[in-house]
C-alpha cells in the first residue's frame, strides 16, 4: 500500500495542534509541580500563573510616592501643573485652577503620600474641605484629576468610562475671544479667526470697558478702572477689579447701551445666526443696568449672558433671569455642587457652567451636572488652562447627558497643544476628540514645560518640605 495511503488527510499532523497539546501539556506539569511548591494557595498559585501576563499595574498595590509641581506662563494664563508619581512607575496628571498658587496643591501632598490612588472618592472626600471658591479650589480639583488619570492607567481605562460610561464622541468646543477695539475689528475677528476655523459655537468678551471712552456712555464710572475687571491696583474709589458688582453705582446710559448693541449687530451680521453667540466680561454693575443691558440686545439672540452679577446673588440671579429672555448662566467660581444646587432650585439661572478645575473635578462636575439635567437645566463648562483640565472636562463632558459646550481660551496660542502627547488632535474642527487611551488620555512633553516655565521657578523641584502633616484634619468633635 502507498504511503498515502496509509496516512489519510485527517491524520496529518497539524502544528496548531501540536502547539495547543504542547501548551496543555506544560500547563498540566506546571499545574502539577506548582500544587506541589505552593500546597494549594489559590491566591499565590494565580499570581505564579499570571507573573507573565502584561498588565499596566497591579492596581490594589499602587501607592503615591510624590507630588510635584510646575508652572507655565503664556497659555495664555498662569497654569500650575502638578505630577503625582506611583511605587509602579504610573505618572498622574493633574492642573491647578489657572491663576492659583501651586501651594494649594503641595499642602495635600502629606495626606495623599502612601495611599492607594485609586480610591478617588475617598480620597477627595478626605481633602475636599482643603477647598474654596475659584482658584482656592485649585489644588483639590487638581489632584482628583490626577487621581482618575492614575486610576485610568491602572486599570487600562479611559477616565470617561470610569464615570460611568460616554454619551458622545466628540464634544463640542467654544471659543473664547478676546476684545478689540472697534465693532467691525471685533465682527472680522469673529468671522476669520473663529468661524472661518471650524468653530461651530462663539463667544466674544463685551462690556461697558469697550464703551468707556465714549461721553455720555456711563454713569458714575469716573474714578474707576473701568477697563481692568481685573485689577488689583486701587485707584481714587478703591479697586475696581476687586469691588463686587452692585457696589460700583456704575450706570449705563441709552447711548452706551446703543453704543454696546452695534457690537453686537455688527458681529451678528459677519457670523450670521445659524451659529450660537454667547458672551462674557460685562463688567461691574448692578441688577437693573444688568437687566437694560440684556434687554437691549435680545434681539441678537445670544446663546447666554455670563456672570452678568457675582454667582453667589442667588435672588439678584433670580430677579434677572426672570427679567430678560436671553439665557443667564453661571458657576465658573463654584465650589462643589452644593452651592450649585442652590441656584438651580431657585431657578435663578437658566444655565450651569462649572469649571472643573473648581468645581471638584471630574466626578463632583458629573454630580452637578446630573442634578441639573434631572432639573431640565443644561450645562456649559468653562476652561482656561493646558491640555491636562481640557482633556479632563473632555471626559466629564463626554460623560454627561445635559452638556452644551467647553470653552477653550487657548485658540490663539501656538505652542499649546505641544504641551501634551496624546492619540488624536486636541480640536478638530471645533469639536474635541474624546481619547480612548487610558486615564486622560496624555503624557505632558517637560521639555514644551520647561520652554515656558514661570521665571523663577523649576520644572518638577522636589517638594521634601510638604512631606510632613502638621495639622489635625477632623471637621467635628
Amino acid at each position: 500500500m502507498p504511503p498515502s495511503a496509509k496516512t489519510p488527510a485527517t491524520q496529518v499532523p497539524d502544528s496548531t495542534t501540536d502547539t495547543r497539546r504542547d501548551f496543555f501539556k506544560k500547563a498540566t506539569l506546571g499545574g502539577l509541580s506548582l500544587g506541589m511548591m505552593l500546597d494549594g494557595k489559590p491566591d499565590a498559585e494565580m499570581e505564579f500563573l499570571t507573573q507573565r501576563v502584561k498588565r499596566d499595574s497591579k492596581p490594589a498595590d499602587l501607592k503615591i510616592t510624590d507630588l510635584r509641581v510646575a508652572t507655565i506662563v503664556g497659555a495664555p494664563m498662569t497654569c500650575p501643573i502638578l505630577r503625582i508619581d506611583t511605587n509602579q512607575g504610573l505618572v498622574g496628571w493633574g492642573e491647578i485652577r489657572d491663576g492659583a498658587s501651586p501651594n494649594y496643591a503641595l499642602m495635600l501632598k502629606s495626606r495623599l503620600l502612601g495611599e492607594n490612588p485609586c480610591n478617588v472618592e475617598r480620597l477627595f472626600k478626605k481633602i475636599k474641605q482643603f477647598g474654596t471658591a475659584s482658584r482656592g479650589a485649585g489644588g483639590v480639583c487638581g489632584v482628583e484629576m490626577a487621581l482618575w488619570d492614575l486610576a485610568g492607567k491602572a486599570y487600562n481605562v479611559p477616565a470617561y468610562q470610569l464615570l460611568g460610561g460616554k454619551y458622545r464622541d466628540e464634544v463640542r468646543i467654544y471659543a473664547d475671544t478676546p476684545e478689540v477695539n472697534t465693532p467691525a475689528e471685533f465682527a472680522k475677528k469673529m468671522k476669520e479667526e473663529r468661524l472661518d476655523k471650524g468653530f461651530t459655537f462663539l463667544k466674544m468678551d463685551f462690556g461697558i470697558q469697550q464703551v468707556a471712552d465714549i461721553p455720555g456712555a456711563l454713569i458714575g464710572a469716573k474714578g474707576w478702572d473701568v477697563k481692568r475687571q481685573w485689577s488689583t491696583n486701587a485707584t481714587k474709589l478703591g479697586s475696581y477689579g476687586q469691588t463686587r458688582h452692585p457696589f460700583t453705582g456704575i450706570q449705563i446710559t441709552d447711548k452706551g447701551l446703543e453704543a454696546l448693541a452695534e457690537y453686537a449687530h455688527q458681529v451678528r451680521e459677519a457670523i450670521g445666526y445659524e451659529v450660537p453667540l454667547a458672551a462674557d466680561h460685562f463688567g461691574h454693575f448692578d441688577v437693573n443696568a444688568a437687566i437694560r443691558f440684556g434687554n437691549a440686545i435680545e434681539k441678537y439672540q445670544l446663546a447666554f449672558m455670563e456672570d452678568l452679577i457675582p454667582w453667589f446673588y442667588t435672588d439678584k440671579w433670580r430677579q434677572i433671569t426672570d427679567a430678560i429672555n436671553t439665557p443667564t448662566l453661571t458657576g465658573e467660581d463654584i465650589y462643589l455642587k452644593e452651592d450649585f444646587i442652590k441656584l438651580i432650585d431657585a431657578h435663578a439661572v437658566d444655565m450651569i457652567h462649572p469649571d472643573l478645575a473648581s468645581s471638584g473635578g471630574l466626578l463632583e462636575t458629573k454630580k452637578i451636572g446630573d442634578y441639573a439635567e434631572e432639573r431640565g437645566i443644561p450645562m456649559a463648562m468653562h476652561f482656561a488652562g493646558t491640555p491636562i483640565a481640557y482633556l479632563a472636562s473632555v471626559h466629564c463632558a463626554a460623560a454627561t447627558e445635559n452638556f452644551i459646550a467647553l470653552e477653550h481660551h487657548s485658540v490663539d496660542v501656538p505652542w499649546w497643544e505641544s504641551l501634551a502627547k496624546t492619540s488624536k488632535p486636541l480640536v478638530v474642527n471645533g469639536f474635541a476628540p474624546v481619547p480612548d487611551a487610558p486615564g486622560l488620555g496624555l503624557e505632558m512633553v517637560e521639555e514644551v514645560i520647561k520652554a515656558h516655565l514661570k521665571p523663577g521657578t523649576k520644572l518638577f523641584a522636589p517638594t521634601p518640605e510638604w512631606n510632613t502633616k502638621d495639622s489635625a484634619d477632623r471637621e467635628w468633635s
